[in-house]
């Protein structure tokens, strides 16, 4: 008689807990060790006061497959944005949105000065060529021969103008992948874009650790364990089996491995020079918003049309959910892009360093907005909470999926699990966990 495999899970994060899940449905021993003292990696909320500050900017895609299949998405209790964004330049304001879904911004779309009649008609006809797409394959060669380049390329090369590029498509995909030069691969921006069209974005109403949290149940509901507070030092392999050392000098000898924690630390335990660890950084801060002020702008983003001081875009969080917030307070937040130009001469500092202290950033949102809204007053602003998140992402430049680490890269018996054996999103995290938790599956069903 044959004993059941034992398997351990290194990172509780949205990856581990999901191959911790299919390991053990899969009728393995599987536990999942956790450094910190709660689960969900870089996916975290912090509750104070009556608020809830979800940790940077994030937002759930629902319409990602590696969502669908993982999430119970009726019992997040989704808020949705509105589709589109309100463009701020120095002066105003104008509203980009799909009439499909608000017909009562057709009339403000069609004004837009940004925006051409080409680039509407461009739009649809990406969005028609993408549907007939397998995303499956994007991050597969692209499913085409053609060398892989960036965003910015890839939209000019279809025709789009300067003002849609520089004004919303810069902002826009800045707040997705950290970087508003649109030198990340395209994709990102076509996988992305697809998804988005077929079913927006939204937050938990309990912000996005709910996320983390109902996959930590789905562990333990197919017998999974998972032990929080527990750090590995050191993961190795000799034969059919692996070990790992704890911080607490305790090791421990099972038959499989898989690594999930952060890049840095996956490179560090399992000497991959693959795994990428150049970083995508942001700073993110909440305000409450003063009384007899308002953003005007309902569900939707704010983006930053021009690339200067102030914030790459603005979340009106209690507008989308209004559980993120105490009664009667109107909670925003701005993002600025982490280490994207040095620290100035001025005694502000740059609100783009994640070194610059939380001040210098509440005063420069102020500046923008009143330059946006010089209808209104900002004084009033108060900076509640800053989040610094110098790892967001993994920089993710044309050709470098083609490069990325896969789930058996490590020796022996230790797996690997991450978006970094993807690409840098959700959607990656959650289907490395599963692509990890299938290959030891296999191995030990053999």
């Amino acid at each position: 008689m044959t004993s059941t495999p034992r398997v351990l899970v290194v990172g509780g994060g949205l990856a581990g807990l999901v191959a911790a899940r299919h390991l053990a449905g899969g009728g393995l021993e599987a536990t999942l060790l956790e450094r910190r003292e709660t689960v969900g990696g870089r996916v975290r909320t912090l509750e104070r006061d009556e608020y809830r500050f979800d940790r940077g900017f994030q937002v759930l895609f629902p319409a990602y497959p590696a969502v669908q299949r993982e999430l119970d998405l009726e019992a997040l209790e989704l808020r949705r944005f509105t589709s589109g964004a309100t463009i701020a330049h120095p002066g105003g304001r104008s509203v980009l949105a799909d009439p499909r879904s608000a017909p009562g911004t057709l009339p403000a779309t069609l004004r837009n000065p940004d925006i051409t009649l080409g680039d509407r008609l461009r739009v649809a006809r990406l969005w028609w060529e993408l549907r007939r797409t397998d995303l499956e394959t994007l991050f597969d060669g692209g499913g085409t021969d053609e060398p892989d380049e960036s965003i910015e390329t890839f939209l000019r090369e279809r025709g789009f103008s300067d003002g849609f590029i520089e004004t919303f498509v810069a902002p826009f995909y800045g707040g997705i992948t950290l970087d508003r030069s649109l030198s990340t691969s395209r994709r990102v921006f076509e996988y992305t874009f697809r998804t988005l069209a077929a079913g927006g974005a939204a937050v938990p109403a309990a912000g996005m650790e709910a996320i983390p949290r109902q996959l930590a149940d789905h562990v333990r509901e197919v017998g999974g364990g998972i032990k929080t507070g527990r750090e590995v030092e050191a993961v190795s392999s000799e034969g059919d089996s692996a070990t790992v050392q704890l911080a607490d000098g305790m090791n421990g000898e099972v038959d499989a491995v898989v690594v999930a924690t952060d890049p840095p630390t996956a490179r560090d335990l399992t000497g991959l020079e693959s795994i990428p660890t150049d970083a995508r950084g942001c700073v993110t801060q909440y305000y409450a918003l003063p009384d007899g002020t308002s953003l005007e702008t309902g569900k939707r983003l704010l983006l930053n049309a021009v690339d200067g001081d102030g914030p790459n875009h603005v979340v009106p969080h209690s507008a989308v959910a209004p559980e993120h917030a105490p009664d009667g307070s109107t909670l925003i937040s701005a993002t600025y892009l982490g280490c994207e130009v040095p620290r100035t001469s001025s005694g502000r500092g740059d609100s783009r360093d994640p070194e610059a202290s939380d001040e210098p950033l509440a005063e420069r949102t102020r500046d923008a907005l009143e330059s946006w809204y010089p209808e209104q007053e900002f004084d009033g602003l108060e900076p509640l909470y800053t989040e610094r998140v110098p790892f967001a992402q993994f920089d993710q430049p044309p050709g470098i999926h083609d490069r990325l680490p896969e789930t058996r890269d490590p020796s022996g018996s230790v797996y690997l699990a991450g978006d970094y054996t993807r690409w840098s999103s959700i959607q990656g995290a959650m289907r490395s966990g599963r692509e990890a938790a299938k290959a030891v599956l296999e191995d030990h069903s053999r």
